[in-house]
């Protein structure tokens, strides 16, 4: 049986659906679907690699000042904000993508366009979902909505890789009790409804000792490489719940060189990220981690007794997990509009995106998706490829999507 919708929800979506206004704003988001897509390649070709966002942030700024949003600013944090203010005092409703993609300067040759899809590295994590509030924006002032709660609209920075959503965290930070409900717009399909939140960790382990001759040195010193490979080993053979999900994996393996060949490394590094849906779990796992860390130097300094294998750690990334109920009112609403659109709800218990911050302050939050597919016709469309693609027909519905859930949590002003 698929997800239910309570009464009150539906009810609360029919009520908005009646209002002529909100009639318009649909029709206006279909007819400006070509205009969405070429805004949509500008932005694209607008390169924004986490840590170098700046360009994008200028040019985002630029067009929320052209949309009419009060007090657009960069902030300090280097996200770009944007006020559509309401009749009502109070917290706001935050709708939010991110500006940085995976991709490296100079991966963007272009948009190319083909077969129903435009291709191009980030074209849709989480450009589109950038394009997708603009576009948002554009329905509201041609249907002249006006709105009870203020919303802000923002283009967060850092939200990928090493990033860890800093981006979200600063500006929470500097925003406490401020934000009613986080709408983020930043998931592969429409149909997705990403609900809790996946905490993660990338700690980088150095092991240290005093290195020598491959030969000359053996049985004289311990072998940082060795306690890293014990360390590796012993992480490899940790057993996780399947249920709340929680993994684990050592990505990255480094020591010595080439030139060195015939020498035993002074230090060799690995670099573990590990995840879980729940808060407990990934505290546990990251306690055994550490634990095994210092096992395997202790083991190592002990097979030779002649030095002292060391460790330091640093930290990449930090993300905190939480939970919320598969019908809290914000996802309720979200799967009242899906349903309206004849697609299918697919609640996802998991995911990493800037919804873990503001999830983990309690603050009610959904992620929702920026591609639309007819149900039981979804295409994946690469994310964090280079073979990248976004769906050409049918866009405009991602778009009428945030624009209904955008009202649903703003409310129509009388």
């Amino acid at each position: 049986m698929g997800y239910v919708v309570s009464d009150k929800a539906t009810a609360m979506l029919q009520q908005l659906l009646a209002e002529p206004q909100v009639q318009k704003g649909l029709s206006f988001i279909e007819n400006d679907q070509d205009n969405s897509l070429e805004e949509h390649i500008r932005l694209t070709c607008i390169e924004a690699p986490t840590f170098q966002e700046e360009q994008r942030a200028r040019a985002y700024a630029e067009l929320f000042r052209q949309l009419g949003l009060e007090d657009v600013h960069i902030d300090r944090g280097g996200n770009v904000i944007g006020l559509r203010r309401g009749s009502t005092p109070g917290p706001a409703l935050l709708v939010e993508a991110h500006l940085d993609t995976v991709f490296p300067m100079g991966s963007v040759q272009g948009v190319k366009r083909e077969d129903g899809y435009l291709y191009a590295p980030g074209i849709c994590d989480d450009t589109r979902g950038l394009e997708n509030i603009l576009a948002v924006i554009r329905a509201l002032n041609s249907a002249g909505v006006a709105t009870c709660r203020d919303i802000i609209f923002m283009g967060t920075t850092r939200e990928e890789g090493a990033g860890s959503m800093g981006g979200m965290k600063d500006f929470l930070a500097d925003h406490p009790g401020e934000i009613a409900g986080c709408i983020s717009i930043d998931s592969a399909s429409l149909s997705n409804v990403i609900y809790c939140a996946t905490g993660l960790r990338t700690m980088e382990f150095t092991f240290h000792g005093i290195g020598g001759h491959a030969y000359a040195a053996f049985g004289q010193v311990a072998q940082p490489v060795h306690a890293a490979a014990r360390a590796a080993a012993k992480i490899a053979a940790m057993a996780v719940p399947d249920d709340p999900k929680t993994t684990f994996a050592v990505s990255n393996f480094h020591a010595g060189n080439m030139s060195g060949m015939h020498a035993i490394p002074a230090e060799a590094r690995i670099v573990v990220n590990y995840r879980s849906n729940n808060p407990s779990e990934l505290e546990k796992l990251h306690e055994r981690i550490f634990r095994i860390i210092q096992e395997s130097c202790d083991e190592e300094t002990a097979r030779w007794g002649k030095d002292v294998i060391t460790w330091d750690s640093q930290c990449h990334c930090d993300v905190p997990a939480g939970s919320q109920s598969e019908h809290a009112p914000m996802v309720d609403s979200l799967c009242a509009v899906l349903r309206h659109m004849d697609l299918e709800p697919r609640l996802l218990p998991g995911g990493a995106t800037n919804c873990n911050i503001t999830i983990a302050q309690g603050i009610p939050s959904v992620c929702m998706g920026t591609n639309y597919f007819p149900t039981g016709h979804e295409v994946p469309t690469m994310d964090h490829s280079l073979a990248e693609k976004f769906p050409i027909e049918g866009a405009y519905k991602a778009v009428q999507a945030a624009f209904l859930m955008t009202l649903l949590w703003a409310g129509l002003a009388a």
